[in-house]
């Protein structure tokens, strides 16, 4: 019998959840995850590391590993860093386009650039990703300086849940923003994780 294909999935803990849910399909119920923490995203630059060190501690216990990031900021930098050491990632620039897709994520794109998005997981943790991490607590005057551009918060709720809601809402309203809230479920998330790693899989 042909043994089965180690595979480790390295994500941003921001959308672990969703990435998981690709444990549905028999053909990746023994695929492993570890998470980077979402708190990089403060700080893009340190992403590509961060990976690097996963992957790099990891090669010799699996067979594939595969990164679920988008370019997430990094300018290109973590792309040159998987390149590097023969590992594929999710096509994009960010979770946002999966969740939403990527046509409904160009239109509102287009509809209003200034748009603040946000996932269950930036919902829940607003005050210490977004609020805390930009120093608004400390300092309230910077909000005009991050946030004057913006004019609407739109939240891609992944999960029907009025306090996610609630929380996204109050995110709004402390932003000074316009609220919308779409329910996208894993909107392509999972059939895009699964499509790219049947493809990366197939070409090793």
């Amino acid at each position: 019998m042909e043994k089965a294909v180690s595979i480790l999935v390295i994500t941003c803990a921001a959308v672990a959840r969703e990435v998981n849910d690709i444990k549905k399909f028999s053909q990746w119920a023994q695929m492993d995850l570890q998470s980077i923490t979402a708190d990089l995203h403060a700080t893009p630059e340190k992403i590509p590391q961060a990976v690097a060190d996963k992957i790099d501690q990891a090669r010799d216990s699996y067979d594939h590993i595969f990164v679920a990031y988008g370019d997430c900021g990094t300018s290109g930098e973590l792309d040159r860093v998987l390149q590097e050491r023969g590992v594929s990632r999710l096509p994009g620039a960010h979770c946002y386009d999966f969740l939403a897709g990527e046509k409904t994520f160009a239109q509102l794109q287009e509809d209003e650039p200034g748009t603040f998005y946000l996932t269950d997981f930036l919902a829940r943790h607003f005050d210490r990703l977004v609020i805390g991490t930009l120093g608004i607590d400390r300092h309230p005057e910077l909000m005009p300086m991050y946030f004057g551009n913006y004019k609407r918060v739109v939240y891609l709720a992944q999960t029907d849940s009025d306090e996610l809601t609630r929380m996204a809402q109050q995110a709004a309203d402390r932003l000074g923003l316009q609220f919308e809230r779409i329910f996208t479920g894993t909107g392509e998330m999972v059939p895009a994780l699964d499509a790219a790693m049947q493809k990366a899989l197939w070409q090793k």
